[in-house]
C-alpha cells in the first residue's frame, strides 16, 4: 500500500472511531438529557402513543386513556369525576405538560420507568401492545366524596389522614377544575386553560397542600402541647391565672374573647379550650416564649420543607424573633403563624396517635397487577409529644366536641375530638374570617381518622362565621365516611 492510500485509510479510520465515540456519547451519556429536553417534541408524542397507566383510588381507576388516533397523538388523557380528584391526580395535557401525580409519576404511568424494563420487553416479545404502569393511591373514594360535596361551592380545602399510618384518605380543594377540558391540543383546550388561569378564584391552586392560612384557634392545640411538655401545667383541670381582658405584653392593647360572657377569667385549661379563650392561650404563649412554641410547632412539622407525599407541600410557618405581644398572637394562630390544611391534619393525627406523627403519603403502590415494583413503607416523622401529653390533648379535644364549640362534630358510636378556629385576616382584619375545624375520630372497631377543614368564604354573615358551624359538619361527614358510619 502506497503512502497516500495509507494516509487516507488512517484518516477514514479516525473518522469512524470519532463517529463511534460520538454515537456512544449521545446514546449513552447524553441520552437522558436529550430525552428530557423541553424542545424534544418526540418525547411528548411518545407519551401519548399508547395508553398511559391509571391512577387508582379505592380499587377503581379515576383516569382513562381515550383513543383519538390523531396525527401526532394516538391517545388523550381523561378523568373520572375530574374535579373531585384533580387535587390528587393533577393534570396531563398534550399542550400544557402535567402536574402533581400525573407529573411526578410520569415514568410509571408512561411506562418509561427503568423498573418496567422486563415487563415491557416481555410484552414486546409476546406482541402485547405497550402501556404504562398504574399508580395506586391511598385515597378512600367515600371520604373524598364527602369532603368534595361538603365544601360544595365554597372556597376551601380538606385533608383526611389515617393517624396510625399517615395514609392520606381524602385530599380536597375547591373550587376545582376538570383536567379533561384542556388535556388535548384544540382551540377549546386553549380557551379552557386560559379561563382557568384567569379565574380570580384560582381553581388550579391545590389549597390543601399549597395554600397557607392563619390557623386561628386550632393552633391552641400546639400551645397547650407546649405548656404540658414544658411543665407549665400538669393536667387539663389546672387553673390558669388569666385576667379578662388580657393586655398584650409591652402594649396597651387588650386581647379579648369572642364574647364577654364566656367563663375565661382564671379558667382551667379544659374550660379555656372548650370556649376557645383567646386570653388564656395568648397569655400562655407569651409566658412560654416564642422559642418553646416554635420548637413544639416544628415537632408537628412546621418550618420544614422536606416533606414529600410525593407532592411537595408548601411549608407551614411559625415565626422566630417575634416580640412578646406578637408571640401572644402567634400562640392563638394569628399574627405571622401560617399553616396548610395538611399541616393541621398532621397535628390532629399526631395527637390521636398518642404523640407519634407518621409521615403522610399518597401513593401506596406503583406498577401493574401482577407486576408491583414498589410498595410504600410507613415511616415516623417524629414523636411530636409524649404519650402522656397526647392523652391530655385528647381529653381537651373530646371535651370540645362534647361540651364546647365543636358539638356539631359528634358521631354516635365513635369517640370524636376536635378544635374549632375562626382566623382573622386581611388589612386590619377586613377580610371574611377563615373557618377551621381539626379533629379525629376513633371507631369501636379500631378504625381512626384525622381531618382538617378550612372554609375561606362562608356564605354566612361575618358574625355568624365560625369553625363550629361551617367547617365541623364537613369534617364530620368525612370522619363518618372513613369509619363506615
Amino acid at each position: 500500500m502506497n503512502k497516500p492510500i495509507r494516509r487516507v485509510s488512517i484518516f477514514c479510520l479516525v473518522l469512524i472511531l470519532a463517529l463511534m465515540l460520538r454515537v456512544n456519547w449521545v446514546q449513552g451519556v447524553q441520552a437522558s438529557a436529550w430525552a428530557n429536553n423541553p424542545h424534544n417534541d418526540r418525547t411528548k408524542y411518545d407519551r401519548y402513543a399508547y395508553p398511559r397507566g391509571n391512577i387508582i383510588a379505592g380499587g377503581q381507576a379515576v383516569t382513562r386513556s381515550d383513543f383519538v388516533n390523531g396525527l401526532r397523538y394516538k391517545y388523550k388523557r381523561s378523568w373520572v369525576d375530574g374535579p373531585m380528584y384533580a387535587p390528587v391526580t393533577g393534570y396531563s395535557s398534550q399542550t400544557y405538560d402535567a402536574s402533581q401525580l400525573e407529573k411526578l409519576e410520569d415514568g410509571i404511568l408512561s411506562g418509561a420507568d427503568s423498573r418496567l424494563f422486563f415487563r415491557n420487553t416481555l410484552d414486546m416479545l409476546t406482541g402485547k401492545p405497550k402501556q404504562g404502569g398504574d399508580v395506586v393511591t391511598t385515597i378512600d373514594p367515600k371520604v373524598q366524596k364527602a369532603g368534595f360535596e361538603g365544601l360544595g361551592d365554597k372556597k376551601g380545602a380538606a385533608v383526611a389522614l389515617d393517624p396510625r399510618t399517615g395514609a392520606i384518605l381524602g385530599l380536597v380543594s375547591t373550587p376545582s377544575y376538570d383536567p379533561g377540558t384542556f388535556s388535548g391540543g384544540t382551540k377549546d383546550d386553549e380557551n379552557a386553560w386560559k379561563a382557568l388561569n384567569d379565574d380570580p378564584n384560582k381553581p388550579l391552586l391545590n389549597r390543601a397542600l399549597r395554600e397557607t392560612y392563619p390557623p386561628g384557634s386550632t393552633f391552641k392545640l400546639v400551645t397547650a402541647a407546649t405548656a404540658f411538655e414544658n411543665g407549665k401545667y400538669q393536667k387539663p383541670t389546672d387553673t390558669t391565672d388569666t385576667p379578662n381582658p388580657y393586655v398584650l405584653p409591652g402594649t396597651s392593647t387588650a386581647l379579648r374573647n369572642a364574647s364577654a360572657t364566656e367563663p375565661c377569667e382564671n379558667a382551667t385549661v379544659q374550660v379555656a379550650m372548650d370556649y376557645s379563650c383567646n386570653t388564656v392561650f395568648g397569655k400562655m404563649g407569651a409566658e412560654l416564649g416564642g422559642d418553646k412554641l416554635r420548637a413544639q410547632a416544628e415537632k408537628f412539622g412546621f418550618n420544614s420543607d422536606q416533606l414529600r407525599i410525593p407532592i411537595a407541600p408548601t411549608p407551614s410557618y411559625f415565626p422566630k424573633d417575634s416580640k412578646p405581644d406578637g408571640t401572644a398572637m402567634d400562640a392563638i394562630g394569628q399574627h405571622d403563624t401560617r399553616a396548610t390544611p395538611l399541616q393541621m391534619a398532621m397535628v390532629a393525627a399526631a395527637i390521636a396517635n398518642n404523640g407519634s406523627l407518621m409521615e403522610p403519603y399518597l401513593v401506596a403502590q406503583e406498577g401493574s397487577a401482577g407486576n408491583v415494583i414498589s410498595t410504600h413503607t410507613e415511616h415516623q416523622l417524629s414523636q411530636a409529644v409524649s404519650p402522656a401529653t397526647a392523652q391530655k390533648l385528647q381529653q381537651l379535644m373530646e371535651s370540645v366536641v362534647q361540651n364546647g364549640t365543636g358539638t356539631k362534630a359528634k358521631i354516635p358510636g365513635a369517640t370524636v375530638g376536635g378544635k374549632t378556629g375562626t382566623a382573622q385576616h386581611g388589612q386590619d382584619n377586613a377580610g371574611l374570617p377563615f373557618a377551621w375545624f381539626v379533629s379525629y375520630a376513633k371507631g369501636q372497631d379500631g378504625k381512626q381518622v384525622a381531618v382538617a377543614v378550612v372554609v375561606e368564604d362562608g356564605d354566612s354573615e361575618r358574625n355568624e362565621i365560625s369553625g363550629g358551624s361551617l367547617a365541623a359538619p364537613i369534617a364530620k361527614a368525612m370522619m363518618q365516611a372513613a369509619l363506615g358510619k
